[in-house]
């Protein structure tokens, strides 16, 4: 599918790209019609006006029956020349067509024989789905010439006698190269050869040049989202960007330093577990859980749901589980308590020796003295 492309290129130049300068004659030579419709844009859509290349009789006198071509500024966006003169013309409708088709369908089978056309662009741009998101891509020749796509095109009149020439953009299925961005892409002639190909009506097989264009110069970068709107327009549109990598976000990121958080905290958890009996209650944690079990627990704890350290059913939580507090105090009580004493001990003949002079306090010294007395 081709629906927005760049065309800033004037007659000259898209004569020159559609090869009609070949021969040795002049570009600028080429006639041209209603050229002053003609607005260059970085960001053309259907209902635009584009110069389109075409074989048109000339006129009595100059080589009666000899076709030449000609640079005719049409609109694009098929109107067959079947529809309505009331009818309100959509452009939208039929600005491509699918190639392999053509021949099926009413409204571009009888334009095959005569109606075949160049349209010249500088590039054209294709969006890239990724979930409710689009990114748009520019694709364009490596070397910045013009690409040349084939086209129908058609005539109609509408309710006030005024004609409207309008064209489609034939498309094909996409290239190797591009079959990750679209699954269709425009067909290109890339050479004279498939450009006369097209443009001679006496061509019985058309199919050879109606494929993919699948040469390693066609290149593509990624453009601003603002493509997509049609009042979007100038150089900026063309202009690469650089895409955000999505494979990491700002939510996986923090739930992954709580990860390392937690495996940091882990070793103080063994050495505390280590210094104890373990406990039935205990039985069932292993010593190093392993990453899935580590993010559940994440998750757990986040919802403030975690029941890592819960007991099984039907078991009722005995001394021992919730004691466990109290027996560390009381270790720790004990400990202090064998530590004082291992204190004590040497120091024992000191005591030995105050109590003696504790005889000499005043109570001791006061009966001593009575006794005496």
């Amino acid at each position: 599918m081709c629906g927005r492309a760049r065309c800033t290129l004037n007659p000259g130049q898209v004569a020159q790209a559609c090869r009609l300068a070949d021969g040795g004659g002049d570009a600028s030579s080429i006639p041209t019609l209603q050229m002053d419709r003609y607005r260059p844009s970085y960001n053309v859509s259907p209902g635009a006006y584009l110069p389109v290349v075409a074989a048109r009789k000339e006129a009595k006198g100059s080589g009666e029956g000899r076709e030449a071509p000609v640079i005719h500024c049409m609109k694009w966006g098929l109107v067959p020349s079947f529809t309505k003169k009331t009818e309100k013309p959509d452009h939208f409708k039929m600005f491509n067509a699918r190639s392999e088709s053509i021949k099926e369908k009413a409204s571009f089978r009888r334009l095959i024989p005569t109606n075949r056309c160049l349209v010249a662009v500088e590039g054209f741009y294709e969006w890239k789905k990724d979930g409710s998101r689009k990114q748009p891509y520019y694709i364009h020749f490596k070397d910045h010439r013009p690409l040349v796509f084939a086209a129908l095109y058609d005539s109609w009149v509408n309710s006030e006698g005024e004609i409207l020439h309008t064209f489609t953009i034939l498309t094909t299925r996409s290239s190797t190269a591009l079959q990750w961005l679209h699954d269709r892409m425009p067909v290109i002639l890339g050479n004279k050869g498939s450009i006369d190909v097209w443009l001679e009506k006496s061509t019985p097989k058309l199919e050879a040049v109606l494929g993919p264009y699948e040469d390693s110069d066609l290149v593509w970068y990624p453009v601003t989202t603002a493509v997509g709107k049609p009042s979007f327009d100038g150089p900026e549109c063309i202009k690469e960007i650089k895409l955000k990598s999505t494979g990491e976000n700002p939510m996986s990121k923090f739930f992954a330093k709580k990860k390392v958080d937690k495996s940091q905290s882990e070793p103080e958890h063994k050495k505390s577990s280590n210094e104890f009996p373990q406990t039935d209650a205990f039985g069932s944690v292993k010593d190093e859980p392993d990453a899935e079990e580590t993010e559940e627990l994440t998750k757990e704890e986040k919802n403030g749901k975690s029941d890592h350290f819960a007991p099984p059913k039907g078991e009722t939580i005995g001394p021992d589980v919730c004691g466990i507090k109290r027996e560390f105090e009381e270790m720790a009580t004990n400990s202090i308590s064998q530590t004082e004493t291992a204190i004590v001990l040497p120091a024992s003949p000191v005591k030995k020796g105050k109590s003696v002079k504790s005889t000499g306090d005043r109570q001791a010294s006061l009966l001593s003295y009575f006794g005496k007395r």
